[in-house]
């Protein structure tokens, strides 16, 4: 159990601290950089299956066009959603990317609803409404959605859906998914470096450096995570999962000196709110299944 949430919680403390990375890349398009880091991901993955020797899976899968059109469309929600990350932070919208992950457990609350018949209880629809309530709020006080936020948390939502019913483990399936996309990622930089366009061409050996690290920074806070997950209880994760926005949000603040104007700050509000219900539900309707479990054993 300590070592389950000890693996989480670095996880999402390398997921929080991912802005000060692309930050480091804010010269370099926000295309390109996503282009870098599927092709260094399938790199530093592909190197420790084979060192693992966990390649059985592949042969099996690739021969199945179900199988591959999941992971088809977990990859291109994984891209839409890195994409939309990396740019959010390079324009100066770490808060609002902090957002998107603040709602994004509430959201895997409707889609369990939506596609997978489950079904949430009254004080998690409350959640939801409250959430709701606050991304209404800051659209009605500023004109227009806050759809950076609304991007990052539907695309990892239904990222998250598709994963859950696809058959693979997390380093197998980030493996498929790079190598799915791969081909195009390649021949992007490949034309961007003829043009004279991308970091190859123009030799920054500092870009260069940070690039090549996206493989371990993408693939390390997954393994991480993903071993963190078999060992603690679904509640226990959902509470460890706020460390990331958390951090998002504190960096947004007072290191990249983003406003915090009263709309956004009143919507924040709702949904942390919102979150403190959810989680503190959560915990309770947790202790209560884990107490009768306990009184039918004895």
């Amino acid at each position: 159990m300590n070592w389950g949430i000890a693996y989480a919680a670095l996880a999402y403390l390398c997921w929080g601290l991912f802005p000060l990375y692309f930050k480091q890349l804010s010269e370099v398009p926000a295309l390109e950089v996503v282009a870098h880091r599927t092709l260094w991901s399938l790199a530093f993955v592909a190197l420790l299956l084979t060192l693992l020797r966990r390649w059985t899976w592949a042969g099996p899968v690739l021969r199945q066009p179900r199988v591959l059109g999941l992971f088809l469309l977990s990859a291109a929600l994984l891209v839409a959603n890195s994409l939309s990350y990396v740019w959010a932070v390079q324009h100066g919208h770490v808060l609002e990317a902090s957002l998107g992950y603040f709602i994004n457990p509430l959201i895997n609350v409707a889609l369990g609803f939506a596609f997978l018949r489950e079904r949430p209880r009254p004080v998690q629809w409350l959640a939801v409404a409250l959430a709701g309530f606050g991304v209404l709020w800051l659209t009605l006080q500023t004109g227009s959605l806050p759809w950076i936020a609304l991007v990052l948390a539907l695309s990892f939502g239904f990222y998250g859906l598709v994963r859950k019913i696809a058959p693979l483990g997390a380093m197998e399936g980030l493996a498929l998914e790079t190598l799915l996309i791969a081909p195009l990622a390649a021949a992007a930089l490949g034309l961007w470096t003829v043009q004279g366009h991308s970091a190859f061409a123009q030799g920054d050996t500092r870009q260069l450096a940070w690039l090549l690290m996206a493989g371990p920074l993408t693939a390390v806070p997954l393994l991480l995570f993903a071993a963190g997950a078999r060992r603690i209880p679904l509640t226990t994760l959902g509470l460890v999962q706020y460390i990331s926005p958390s951090m998002q949000f504190f960096l947004g603040v007072w290191l990249f000196k983003e406003p915090l104007a009263p709309a956004r700050l009143v919507a924040f509000a709702c949904i942390w709110a919102a979150l403190a219900i959810y989680s503190v539900e959560g915990l309770w309707v947790g202790r209560r299944a884990a107490a009768a479990k306990g009184l039918r054993s004895c």
